[in-house]
């Protein structure tokens, strides 16, 4: 759904044309004998007898009009797509104008037609274009944005349309704190959002979202959510960054319970430790569900990470790798792609020599170590970026500025050396 801030509906003509066109359309389906009997009412009602106050100037009349056409609408109508985008514009500008925004009554009638559009057989895409120009025609700050948002984020899952939302985490931080609603309602419009996700197979959103449900509650009474973050953590195949789990309040809150020793092991420790808590907690892997093969495999890949990380630039054996893996060295390679396809690692694999060549990792925590780590590479860095610099210097003062034309050749297109081709023993990543 798109996140401009408002659409304009500019409308020709009084408020009773304006009525008498919305009923018109309403009346569309019926023969004309029956438009006209289904019209005459509207007609009498936005008449005005002479000596009686203007109907541009009672607005509880305006009102009580608009009540009896919104009573009439039972779906997108009979016309054109285009004919019923500018319906719903002009009945939306109307409702919004007439009524408070965030009243209750409002409130009452943007629901009901949010169901009676849902329910409309018309393709998904314009009822979405009418839904997103109304959520877009709210103030930006209104309270009624959240209401017809989580309605319409129901009803999208209901049908199985999410995807026609096209809802970004982007879009969601940001109206969150446009919104002027209470810390509760944003916690419950984020826990909507991480159950349709959930029921609609999109577990990586749902996760992503928990975390925004989590971070929105209160410590004192989030633990069981904050439980449920740090199991779905665990449990998603896709997931390997855990130390944003020790950034939540709420899941430093959970540190007594047995889950979260498991999670100081996936942030810090290895397979040694893995199989040691596993050893004595079977019964919790059981109670959050989660798959003893699958947590041995992403154990294994962040101690792949961690041992990247403390050899960015230099090689590794198999047999290294093999023996911080706990497999035979046959499976190195196997191990190596996964984590290179996981985003943990970035490097070269040789079966010449045997030897993985890191060029990237990530690593699984940020403290004060990995500072100390990133210093030491920052200066060695530094040091080469000084030793170039002297021999450039130095080559410059032996042989003078290059003639013209020393630089006509050395800005011509140069032919790739063969020997920069790779050779079929060895693996890029």
């Amino acid at each position: 759904m798109s996140s401009t801030d408002a659409v304009s509906v500019f409308a020709e003509g009084t408020f009773e044309e304006q009525i008498l066109e919305l009923v018109t359309y309403l009346a569309r389906p019926l023969t004309e004998e029956e438009r006209t009997a289904y019209i005459q009412p509207f007609q009498e009602l936005v008449s005005t007898p002479e000596g009686q106050k203007p109907l541009s100037e009672d607005v509880d009349r305006q009102r009580t009009i608009l009540n009896k056409v919104l009573a009439e609408v039972k779906g997108l109508g009979d016309g054109s797509e285009r004919e019923s985008e500018g319906f719903f514009n002009l009945l939306f500008a109307h409702l919004l104008s007439l009524f408070p925004v965030d009243s209750a009554e409002t409130k009452q009638h943007l629901t009901t037609l949010l169901q009676t559009i849902s329910s409309s057989e018309e393709q998904p895409s314009i009822k979405y274009r009418i839904w997103s120009n109304l959520f877009n025609t709210i103030p930006r700050h209104s309270g009624l944005r959240f209401v017809v948002h989580k309605c319409l984020v129901e009803i999208a899952s209901s049908n199985d349309e999410l995807e026609q939302l096209q809802l970004t985490r982007a879009d969601v931080d940001k109206w969150l704190s446009e919104w002027n609603i209470s810390a509760e309602d944003k916690s419950a419009y984020l826990k909507t959002l991480v159950d349709v996700y959930e029921k609609s197979g999109d577990v990586d959103s749902s996760y992503q979202y928990k975390l925004s449900y989590v971070r929105s509650l209160p410590s004192s009474s989030a633990q069981s959510a904050a439980l449920d973050v740090i199991a779905s953590a665990l449990r998603l195949p896709s997931v390997f960054d855990f130390d944003s789990l020790f950034r939540l309040d709420a899941v430093v809150s959970a540190k007594d319970d047995e889950l979260f020793s498991l999670l100081q092991i996936f942030l810090n420790d290895g397979l040694s430790q893995y199989k040691a808590w596993e050893g004595a907690h079977a019964d919790v892997l059981s109670k959050y569900n989660l798959d003893k093969s699958q947590l041995e495999r992403k154990i294994r890949l962040l101690g792949l990470a961690t041992l990247g990380f403390q050899n960015v630039g230099r090689d590794l054996t198999y047999t290294t790798v093999a023996t911080a893996l706990q497999v035979e060295p046959a499976e190195v390679e196997k191990w190596v792609i996964d984590a290179i396809r996981a985003g943990l690692i970035s490097g070269k694999l040789s079966q010449t020599t045997k030897t993985l060549h890191i060029t990237r990792a990530t690593a699984r925590s940020f403290e004060k170590e990995q500072w100390e780590v990133l210093e030491k590479r920052l200066l060695a860095w530094k040091s080469g970026l000084a030793g170039v610099l002297e021999v450039v210097a130095a080559a410059k003062k032996k042989n003078g500025p290059p003639t013209v034309a020393a630089t006509a050749v050395a800005t011509e297109p140069q032919t790739p050396a063969l020997d920069t081709v790779q050779q079929p023993q060895e693996t890029a990543a």
